[in-house]
């Protein structure tokens, strides 16, 4: 499991391994881990041209004992000054010593120009280092800063960000204005959620945890956020065993489709078919392409209450405005994944009260509508906007989107996000398959937020196998999960 701890935690852990070794060990763990980074990103330190961006405080520090470490290796490293009456003096006075050259960011007499020294440095380099504001940080940069970060994507260089972007919040992983947009980000001790999450997920590039014997100081604190990996996913599989009949394996109803959008209900019987549910239960006017298309599925145009034994029910794509059949759904006491329209439709007061599990799966703009907020806010704030949404329901919720997010009920503990996917995954159909998936997982008996981040997991595995690198459609994701099941059972 990777995991991601608040700010808040992260100091507290700092503070207490501090008490326990020298004085500046931990920024001389994590200036080596830093400078070993960038001379791996370089592929040649000696005559290497490296720029640190340097604010004031520890980031800043980091930034410095690194440039010192490289500087001593041959590469010509300057360190452009945000804040000289700030900076950190140790790591300073390391970097003079070493031979790096300081200039000041800001041109003579405060205009708020970049320097001429400062600009040329830029200009010139090969690797910046983004040391401008910690984890602390918040906001957008200030303008001088962003004038350089701009400098710096302009003349092509690589940029480096030490532990977190600065201008993405560490916490939330929102962006609010001007930000450092990475190539990579050199972490410490343990990822912050903003690397994680969208919109900081996308500023951060490839990331690399340098450790720094935090571990152990984390652990009295839960994390804020954590990603499946395969050896958890593999965990979670149901794999028959010799007992095993469809209704052990578990049987999934789909509420689906209709005159209008039959291939809704297609998809959608298509991804839980994949998923390993031992038999599927089609009930709705689609039952003709359901049946032409997976002759195995069970189908009935009846209520959903009377089409026989079921162990989870998926209602909502492409449901159109047909809320009858979905309050068959809500009223059952088996779980309930509530997907697209019947996210529109279903009544919130019905879902607050069911007894049995329930899982929402909007993507940002019905996550919006339900939030009676804008789609931006939503996409901005994708971490609050999942924990507000489960709380509100009462039920577990996955919000798609670039980065795919799981709450539990009542929106507290910790929030699952997918590491897998692509983005070619975002074609019409792509959710459908994910529903009738994840429906599948509930059916096997999967707790409603390990069926989402289950599911979530292998279609996004499923496409990136199915696409690459190339456009997949919906029913080739489908398709292609067999393959992802076997990618990670493997």
């Amino acid at each position: 499991m990777r995991t991601a701890f608040s700010v808040a935690s992260v100091r507290a852990a700092e503070h207490d391994l501090m008490a326990r070794v020298p004085d500046g060990a931990l920024m001389q763990r994590a200036a080596a881990g830093l400078a070993v980074a960038c001379g791996q990103l370089l592929g040649k330190v000696y005559g290497a041209r490296v720029v640190l961006l340097v604010g004031s405080g520890d980031n800043g520090g980091d930034a410095l004992y690194a440039g010192a470490r490289l500087a001593r290796r041959g590469a010509g490293v300057t360190a452009v000054l945000l804040a000289p009456e700030r900076v950190h003096e140790g790591g300073l006075a390391a970097f003079r010593g070493a031979g790096g050259r300081v200039v000041d960011a800001e041109v003579g007499g405060g205009g708020g120009g970049v320097g001429e020294g400062a600009r040329a440095a830029v200009g010139r380099a090969q690797l910046v280092v983004d040391g401008i504001v910690g984890i602390g940080g918040k906001g957008a940069l200030r303008p001088l800063a962003a004038r350089l970060v701009r400098a710096a994507e302009d003349s092509g260089a690589l940029i480096v960000a030490v532990d977190l972007p600065s201008g993405v919040d560490a916490d939330t992983g929102q962006v609010a204005g001007d930000a450092v947009r990475a190539d990579a980000t050199v972490t410490f001790g343990t990822y912050k959620p903003g690397l994680l999450v969208d919109p900081g997920r996308e500023c951060a590039g490839a990331v690399r945890l340098v450790d720094i014997g935090l571990d152990g100081s984390l652990g009295p604190h839960e994390a804020a956020l954590e990603a499946l990996q395969y050896a958890d996913v593999d965990r979670m599989l149901p794999v028959p065993g010799a007992a095993s009949d469809k209704y052990r394996r578990g049987v999934v109803g789909i509420v689906a489709g209709s005159a209008r959008y039959p291939g809704a209900a297609v998809l959608s019987v298509a991804g839980a078919l994949r998923g390993g549910a031992g038999a599927v239960r089609y009930v709705g006017p689609a039952a003709d392409a359901v049946i032409a298309r997976f002759p195995e599925a069970l189908v009935s145009d009846g209520p959903p209450a009377r089409a026989g034994r079921v162990q989870a029910w998926v209602a909502g794509p492409g449901l159109g405005d047909d809320a009858g059949r979905l309050r068959d759904v809500v009223a059952a006491d088996v779980p309930v994944l509530i997907d697209a329209d019947g996210l529109r439709l279903v009544d919130p007061d019905a879902v607050r009260g069911r007894a049995a599990p329930t899982l929402l799966t909007p993507h940002a703009g019905e996550a919006a509508a339900l939030l009676g907020v804008s789609r931006g806010e939503v996409e901005g704030a994708r971490l609050d906007a999942v924990r507000e949404l489960a709380a509100r329901y009462a039920a577990a919720v996955l919000l798609k989107g670039s980065t795919t997010l799981v709450a539990s009920p009542g929106g507290g503990g910790v929030v699952r996000v997918n590491p897998t996917g692509t983005a070619w995954l975002a074609t019409a159909g792509s959710g459908d398959v994910l529903s009738g998936l994840a429906g599948s997982l509930l059916a096997a008996g999967l707790e409603a937020r390990d069926a989402g981040a289950v599911g979530a997991f292998l279609h996004g595995l499923a496409a990136r196998l199915a696409a690459e690198g190339a456009p997949v459609g919906a029913q080739d994701v489908a398709d292609a999960v067999p393959l992802a099941w076997r990618d990670v059972r493997g």
